[in-house]
């Protein structure tokens, strides 16, 4: 390791793992870090296939007028040798004020794109580990550790219940903790996690995506209409829609069965897969095939791509309910 990349060993980070919520939250760290040394520090993403070396080599070069800069290179587990090449060059001698972050899977298939994150750790890069969370009780370790984070406590009790009320997605499950400790004082308890869930039942993300999946027309846009207006974000809805598409993607593909003995095999728990087999009703494979394509645009839109997100989740709800076969 080189003196400069010793003495700025938070110069370069990597980011390794598919949780894209961990990760996400990764690159916004290095962000914050930057802008607490330079506030107009700004964020450039870009994607290592769309870079050749020179381009690399001028985005991570110094500002003429030293401003701070954060380069994450993202789906670095497609990197080409050169620029992998370029980067570990660049990770041993990096520039005073930017903050380069790699943002890779793990994977990848080329040798290059295998041994970069093992090559980046021995040149001293700062590593964040974003494992996808897949079992139960890593679930519920996040959400403990995402109450503790806001200032509260919970019990096993509490835990479970928020997961059974809100499911596996993520970024619900992170909103929901966070609120549940600012409503509770920091004490949350299953009956405050009851109470919080039956006060919202109409206006999340979730309530949005169950009409919309269940080709409910007017219901969707309804509780989308209620969702927006009491300022649920526009992502979780998006997120919301994803998963309830993708739900009944996975159970439809298995087929009828025990939920209990397929709750194993999808990596989801019985009352959830119950749940969508009879969501399932009505879908054909072309039907949840333009679903799916639906909330992978919406995903992109609701993160910036379209001028107006709430247009764009109002027609992504309508797509999603044409596409159900009644």
């Amino acid at each position: 390791m080189s003196a400069t990349a010793a003495s700025q060993p938070d110069a370069v980070h990597l980011v390794v793992g598919e949780e894209e919520l961990l990760v996400e939250r990764a690159v916004r760290s290095a962000l914050e870090t930057a802008r607490a040394a330079d506030p107009q520090a700004d964020l450039t993403r870009v994607r290592v296939t769309d870079l050749t070396p020179p381009e690399l080599a001028e985005l991570v070069s110094p500002s003429l007028f030293a401003e701070g800069r954060v380069i994450a290179l993202e789906a670095a587990q497609e990197v080409s040798k050169e620029i992998a090449d370029a980067v570990l060059a660049y990770a041993k001698a990096p520039a005073d004020g930017v903050t380069l972050v790699v943002v890779h899977t793990g994977g990848g298939r080329s040798k290059a794109a295998k041994e970069l994150p093992a090559a980046l750790r021995k040149a001293g890069a700062r590593v964040v580990e974003c494992p996808k969370i897949t079992k139960a009780a890593e679930r519920e370790a996040f959400v403990r550790n995402e109450i503790r984070s806001a200032g509260g406590k919970a019990d096993p009790e509490a835990v479970a219940a928020l997961i059974e009320a809100v499911g596996s997605d993520l970024r619900e499950l992170a909103a929901a903790a966070s609120q549940l400790v600012a409503d509770t004082g920091g004490k949350v308890d299953a009956e405050a996690v009851r109470r919080y869930h039956r006060g919202r039942a109409e206006v999340t993300g979730f309530a949005v995506a169950e009409k919309a999946v269940m080709g409910d027309r007017g219901g969707a846009l309804e509780a989308l209409r209620w969702a927006m207006q009491l300022g649920v974000p526009h992502v979780l809805v998006a997120d919301a829609l994803a998963d309830a598409v993708r739900t009944v993607a996975r159970v439809s593909a298995v087929g009828r069965g025990d939920p209990f003995k397929l709750a194993g095999e999808l990596g989801m728990p019985p009352w959830k897969v119950k749940k969508a087999q009879g969501q399932a009703r009505g879908w054909d494979g072309d039907g949840l095939a333009r679903a799916m394509s639906v909330v992978a645009g919406l995903n992109a839109d609701v993160k910036g791509v379209a001028a107006d997100s709430g247009y764009a989740l109002e027609r992504a709800v309508l797509a999603i309910v044409a596409a159900h076969g009644r």
